[in-house]
C-alpha cells in the first residue's frame, strides 16, 4: 500500500514538473512574441508659428508615419534601406491676407529617428487649386516631441530653408529637413523612436 502512494506521488510530481515546464515555455514564447523588433513612427497633428515672422496665418501639419524598412528598392539599393517609410503627411495653411486655405498631401518615403526626434520626407501627391506647385516634389519634415516637459515643435524644407547659393530652391533629398525650430502653438506630435534594423539578409 505504501509503495502504491509513493508511485502515485511520483508521478503527481512528475505531471507537475511537467505543467511547470510547458507553461514556462508558453510565457517564453508570448515574451518573445511581444518583444519584436519596434518600428519607428511620428504620429498627431498641430498648429505652429513662425518664431521670426509673427503674422496671422495659420499653418498646420499633420503626420500619419511609420517605418517599413527594406521595402523600397532602389538602384544601388534594390532591396531597399532602413529609413524606408510609408504612410501621409497633411499640410494646411490659410493666408490671412486673402482669407484663403491652401492644402496639401503627401506620401512619407523616408523616416529617421532618436529619442523624442525625427526626421522625414514626403512626396507630395495633391494640392488644393490655386495651392503652391508642389505635386510629385519631395519635401522634408523634422519634429521635436516636448513631451510633459516643453512644446512640441516642427521644421519644414521651404520658405527659404532649402536654397542654393544662388537662392533658388534646390531638390530635397530622402529624410532631410532642418532641425525643429518652430514651436507649436495647438495639438502635439508623439514621436516613436527605435533603431535603425539591421538588414534581414546580414542576421
Amino acid at each position: 500500500m505504501i509503495s502504491s502512494r509513493r508511485k502515485t506521488a511520483a508521478v503527481l510530481a512528475a505531471l507537475a514538473v511537467t505543467v511547470t515546464l510547458a507553461g514556462a515555455s508558453t510565457a517564453y514564447a508570448e515574451h518573445q512574441e511581444v518583444r519584436k523588433p519596434a518600428v519607428a513612427s511620428v504620429t498627431g497633428s498641430a498648429t505652429f508659428e513662425l518664431p521670426y515672422w509673427k503674422d496671422k496665418d495659420v499653418r498646420s501639419f499633420s503626420f500619419d508615419a511609420h517605418g517599413a524598412p527594406y521595402t523600397h528598392a532602389l538602384p544601388g539599393a534594390p532591396q531597399g534601406l532602413p529609413f524606408d517609410a510609408e504612410g501621409t503627411v497633411k499640410v494646411s495653411h490659410y493666408f490671412a491676407d486673402r482669407n484663403v486655405i491652401h492644402t496639401a498631401e503627401g506620401r512619407v518615403d523616408c523616416l529617421v529617428t532618436a529619442p523624442h526626434t525625427a526626421t522625414l520626407t514626403a512626396v507630395i501627391t495633391k494640392v488644393s487649386p490655386g495651392g503652391p506647385d508642389w505635386v510629385g516634389k519631395r519635401m522634408g519634415f523634422s519634429v521635436h516631441d516636448g513631451g510633459k516637459g516643453e512644446p512640441d515643435r516642427v521644421g519644414f524644407s521651404w520658405n527659404g530653408l532649402n536654397l542654393d547659393d544662388k537662392g533658388q530652391d534646390v531638390p530635397v533629398g530622402t529624410c532631410m529637413a532642418p532641425a525643429p525650430y518652430a514651436p507649436v502653438v495647438k495639438g502635439g506630435y508623439t514621436v516613436k523612436h527605435a533603431e535603425l534594423p539591421t538588414p534581414p539578409w546580414k542576421k
